[in-house]
């Protein structure tokens, strides 16, 4: 029907379409002419498609302003199209042509880097790659000694102020060396980690100093004493490590030792607080020296009364230290009381049980000569025996007055009456300060022991009134005084 329409029309269409329709659009519209009645093709066809051109035109408009961007960049990239199927099919070409050579290479390389473990540019390459993949990790170990050294250097900066931080930092510091450690264990032949390790053991030499030095504070009290003890013990096992017979001597390694020995550095760094005390009583030495009849000068100077003055801030000074260090001692290291008891109660013969026991030693272990030495305590109190009595026999014939001797020879009981409560009672040893041939020497004595049974006359009657056994042995933990010679006696 359409096409003999259109042969009906087609002398009254211009040339350019005269040939026969092809869209659909056209199609359609001829089918529907047959179905519009003669009046509407007279009257209202035209306008409709008067109307239809004109949206249609406006609608052509509306997309030109919208979319004239992308019809100039279509129109362009046609305009470029024969360039460009050209250019594209000669690199078509090209790739063609390449691919054989590049299967060639492929086959080349995959040939030579067939076996990776005896290549070593591949080695080499793979290393660089798991550097790459772990390089967070690596960094994280580098920063483990500056960590370390920083967390080290802080405790010791913060060392006079007691505190849960001064705790917090050391242990932290430890738990860094010890993770250290672990990676050193995991990886024994690893370069960086041996290094990270040197650094580290350098930090804990520091932070041993520092633990060491802290054991020499004034005033160290229980509870800061066992924490730096127990960070030495961490730090340096080595120092706690006993030997094969420390169980017969009595003492573990050289950690109890080396508390002794700081401690023993504070109270000699306390009594050298007493120079100028000290100055003045040697000058008295001198001027008794020479003036052996004691009559002329001044009376001060005749009488020791600086000397008095020095002999009783040393007494004091001794007594309160040296029962603190003992205290501490056995707070700490905590030994058997009974192997305590027999090591310490018998300090008057300890020079002749130290030579017997070093003979001994050197003739069973010749090879190792530090296997059988004594408590570490018992020759601690007896170096500090020594040191008091020293003192007492250079120092005490100044002093004339008979009350003044008097009174400082009681002040030496009651202080060996304090150690004696710890089982280091050194009453019997201050009978020899008299053991010479000189008078002041045998007056001395004789002083020593009316001191002696005045104090025993008064350690009585008290017993007596509490109600208990007036003749309890010398040296038990209620600290009675043995006497200290057979006159005493």
């Amino acid at each position: 029907m359409a096409d003999h329409l259109y042969e009906l029309l087609s002398p009254h269409l211009p040339p350019s379409d005269a040939c026969p329709p092809q869209d659909a659009t056209t199609i359609q519209y001829l089918n529907r002419l047959p179905t519009l009645s003669l009046q509407a093709l007279q009257t209202t066809e035209r306008q409709s498609l008067s109307q239809s051109a004109h949206s249609t035109l406006l609608s052509l408009q509306a997309l030109s302003n919208r979319s004239h961007k992308a019809f100039i960049t279509s129109a362009d990239s046609l305009s470029s199209l024969q360039s460009s199927l050209p250019k594209l099919t000669r690199q078509a070409q090209e790739l063609r042509n390449g691919i054989p050579k590049l299967d060639e290479t492929a086959v080349q390389f995959s040939s030579k880097y067939s076996r990776a473990a005896e290549n070593a540019t591949l080695e080499r390459r793979k290393k660089v790659m798991r550097l790459s993949r772990n390089v967070d990790r690596i960094s994280d170990i580098l920063e483990l000694p500056t960590l370390l050294a920083t967390a080290v250097s802080s405790a010791a900066a913060n060392s006079g102020n007691a505190g849960a931080s001064f705790s917090t930092t050391y242990s932290a510091a430890l738990d860094l060396y010890a993770h250290i450690k672990r990676l050193q264990t995991l990886y024994p032949d690893s370069p960086l980690v041996k290094d990270v390790a040197t650094q580290a053991e350098d930090a804990m030499r520091e932070m041993t100093s520092n633990l060491i030095g802290a054991l020499r504070a004034p005033n160290l009290r229980l509870a800061a004493a066992m924490r730096t003890v127990g960070w030495l013990r961490r730090v340096a096992p080595e120092l706690d490590a006993p030997h094969s017979d420390a169980g017969a001597s009595g003492g573990g390694g050289a950690l109890d030792a080396l508390f002794l020995v700081c401690r023993l550095a504070n109270l000699v760094s306390t009594l050298e607080a007493l120079e100028p005390l000290k100055e003045l009583a040697d000058q008295e030495i001198q001027r008794r020296a020479q003036s052996p009849d004691q009559k002329s000068g001044n009376s001060s100077w005749a009488d020791g009364h600086q000397t008095e003055k020095y002999l009783k801030r040393y007494i004091e000074i001794f007594r309160e230290q040296s029962f603190a260090i003992v205290s501490l001692y056995k707070n700490i290291f905590a030994p058997d009381q009974s192997k305590s008891e027999t090591a310490v109660s018998g300090i008057i013969g300890i020079d002749a049980r130290l030579k017997t026991t070093t003979q001994s030693s050197h003739a069973s272990h010749r090879h190792d000569p530090f296997q059988c030495l004594p408590p570490a305590l018992s020759t601690f109190l007896t170096h500090l025996v020594q040191l008091l009595t020293d003192t007492l026999r250079m120092y005490l014939p100044n002093i004339q007055d008979k009350t003044a001797r008097e009174s400082l020879l009681t002040q030496v009981l009651y202080c060996a009456a304090s150690l004696g409560r710890l089982g280091g009672d050194f009453s019997m040893l201050l009978s020899e300060l008299g053991d010479t041939d000189d008078e002041e020497a045998e007056g001395l004595n004789y002083e020593w022991e009316e001191v002696m049974r005045k104090h025993r006359a008064l350690a009585g009657r008290l017993e007596q009134l509490t109600g208990t056994n007036p003749t309890s042995p010398t040296g038990s933990s209620k600290g009675s005084l043995q006497p200290t010679s057979p006159a005493a006696a």
